[in-house]
């Protein structure tokens, strides 16, 4: 196992320098000068041009690339070309929102998936099933802004349980809670569905298979054949959804967090984009992507325990 677990941290490393290089080619490959953009379309050619120097935008392409990795190294994420102050500040700020959003999101599409979705299939073609699999479907058609609106529109403005925007203060744990609950219900009960269409056919075709119908003849409880035995070998699918809903609830919260007025990477990144940002723009890609490289990782770290055959 712990050679498994050093291979994949390995085997990241190159997969995260290629995710860098393809952020700074794609924010060079952006159209508009980025020294204009900050100075603004009046502004003279001297004063472009001693900023472009500033930036270090008449180096060539590979010193600048150079100087990207060797600052991402030191954990210099640069100065905004916007404020003035130093993006990791601003990023220090609005990364925990981003945080709480995803891992709550993930808890509640994990909570809820799993059971739905081993509770139809041990009850396939039933009604329950065919319920289960009509709001599943119907929960996976609706964008996650709109189930947002929806949300708000309800909780916050007719029964006025939750605030409807705002992420709250981190050092008052029962308001940012009330913050968070409208936010991570709509990324989490998309999540769910997913989770329980996938759940629900994982288990059904463990269900039938031959050591599910031993467990049974051996006169073991149903709770013991479906939990120890089927569940725990549908689980690698299940684990792979996710991974995969961890690492797109990243990107998904930019939309929800403009929704709710919401602090976060999400927001951080629209502004960025904005106004023109491209100091910021380029850092906030590249935490973007060392978060999905980190979960594709953690994702396949899981795998080995849960299944120890992939270890091997």
């Amino acid at each position: 196992m712990l050679r498994y677990i050093v291979t994949r941290i390995a085997l990241s490393i190159p997969i995260l320098l290629a995710v860098f290089t393809l952020v700074f080619i794609v924010v060079r490959i952006i159209p508009g000068d980025p020294a204009e953009a900050a100075l603004g379309d009046y502004a003279s050619k001297q004063a472009v041009e001693a900023l472009r120097e500033r930036m270090g935008l008449n180096d060539p392409l590979i010193v600048q690339y150079l100087r990207f990795l060797g600052d991402l190294l030191r954990g210099d994420l640069g100065i905004s070309m916007i404020s003035g102050k130093p993006i990791s500040e601003q990023v220090a700020h609005v990364l925990p929102y981003t945080l709480q959003l995803t891992f709550a999101s993930i808890l509640i599409g994990t909570l809820f998936g799993i059971p739905l979705g081993v509770f139809t299939a041990t009850r396939r073609n039933t009604f329950i099933d065919y319920l289960g699999r009509i709001i599943s479907l119907a929960g996976l058609s609706v964008p996650a802004f709109y189930f947002g609106i929806l949300l708000i529109l309800f909780f916050a403005i007719k029964i006025d349980l939750f605030p409807a925007v705002g992420g709250g203060d981190l050092k008052k744990p029962v308001e940012n809670l009330k913050h968070l609950v409208l936010p991570a219900l709509t990324l989490g009960l998309i999540m769910t569905t997913s989770v329980t269409r996938l759940t629900r056919s994982a288990m059904l075709n463990v269900l039938s298979e031959d050591y599910v119908r031993t467990a049974r003849a051996k006169g073991l409880c149903e709770r013991a054949v479906i939990i120890k035995h089927a569940l725990r070998s549908a689980m690698v699918p299940i684990v792979s959804i996710i991974g995969l809903w961890a690492a797109s609830l990243i990107g998904d919260s930019v939309m929800t967090e403009v929704v709710f007025s919401r602090p976060g990477l999400g927001k951080m990144l629209v502004g960025a984009i904005m106004q023109r940002d491209y100091a910021a723009l380029q850092s906030i890609m590249v935490i973007y992507a060392a978060f999905v490289v980190l979960i594709n990782l953690v994702t396949d770290l899981i795998y080995g325990l849960v299944d120890p055959r992939i270890s091997h």
